[in-house]
């Protein structure tokens, strides 16, 4: 039997009253925190945003249960003042206790992984730059830049064509030597350069053409390593200070995490879900420190 294609509107019942009736669109949920409303989302707020006010109230509200800051009452959505940050911080801060890592814990850290901390790492670099000067076309740009960069990347390329792509397609005058940096460090590059040359796990030890594009403020870089210094770890001593300080901000940060997660399991947050409050809310809320 062949069924009909029918289309039904309302409950689908004909007896019924809202047969017919137009679809009324639902309206988006707002959010809010113990009936204090604070804002629509998709109102073109970041979510990690949202997620920090939320947080931003559940402590304002818990300090005013603890009669640390006044009941401000529906106002109480408004954004913290200087003054009642430092009243939330110190009230937070009493609370977690104290995040002092121990010396085993130090050192355990050093021992672990004691290249992180090493002095004189140097690599031989050289470079394709597809720079992004306007009126270029970015998006060809990327593609081109992308097609030079699988053919280098290809088993079997031969060791020369780097140089003689750089010396026809770089626009640094390195260009000329084969795209040739020399030997660079951290401080002899910008940012995006140092975090993916220096700053990533893997990078101390892989060698010849970089497998992905380099974004910066010039353009996209196609990057080959061919030569490394080897780096020469720092002494334990020498590290202690700076290692105490990254143990203990990120216990800090765990630490205030768990106590904006019991906060936020109290209370009744609508709009929003609650583990991004205390995970993207809680880094968003402090990412001043």
């Amino acid at each position: 039997m062949k069924l009909q294609s029918t289309t039904l509107t309302g409950c689908g019942n004909g007896a019924c009253l809202c047969a017919g009736a137009p679809m009324v669109p639902m309206a988006p949920p707002v959010v809010a925190v113990n009936g204090i409303v604070l804002q629509q989302p998709g109102s073109g707020v970041d979510p990690a945003d949202l997620a920090a006010q939320v947080v931003g109230e559940l402590l304002r509200q818990a300090a005013v249960a603890a009669r640390l800051l006044p009941d401000a009452g529906e106002r109480g959505a408004r954004p913290l003042d200087g003054a009642s940050r430092q009243v939330i911080e110190a009230m937070v801060e009493q609370a977690v206790g104290p995040v002092t890592p121990s010396e085993a814990e130090c050192r355990a850290c050093y021992e672990a992984d004691p290249g992180r901390f090493a002095q004189g790492h140097l690599l031989h670099v050289r470079h394709i730059l597809f720079a992004e000067v306007p009126p270029v076309n970015v998006h060809a740009l990327l593609v081109r830049a992308e097609q030079v960069l699988l053919e280098l990347s290809r088993p079997g390329t031969p060791k020369e064509r780097f140089a003689q792509l750089a010396a026809v397609l770089s626009a640094c005058p390195t260009g000329a030597a084969g795209g040739d940096l020399g030997w660079i460090g951290p401080h002899d590059c910008e940012p995006e350069l140092v975090n993916e040359l220096f700053g990533q796990k893997h990078s101390r030890w892989g060698m010849g053409v970089h497998p992905r594009l380099i974004h910066t403020q010039r353009g996209f870089h196609i990057i080959e390593v061919i030569g490394r210094r080897k780096d020469k770890p720092r002494p334990y001593a020498d590290t202690r200070e700076r290692i105490a300080r990254e143990l203990a901000g990120q216990r800090r940060a765990e630490a205030r995490q768990r106590y904006v997660r019991q906060l936020a399991l109290q209370a009744r947050v609508e709009g929003i879900a609650q583990e991004a409050v205390w995970t993207q809310g809680t880094s968003r809320f402090w990412c001043h420190d």
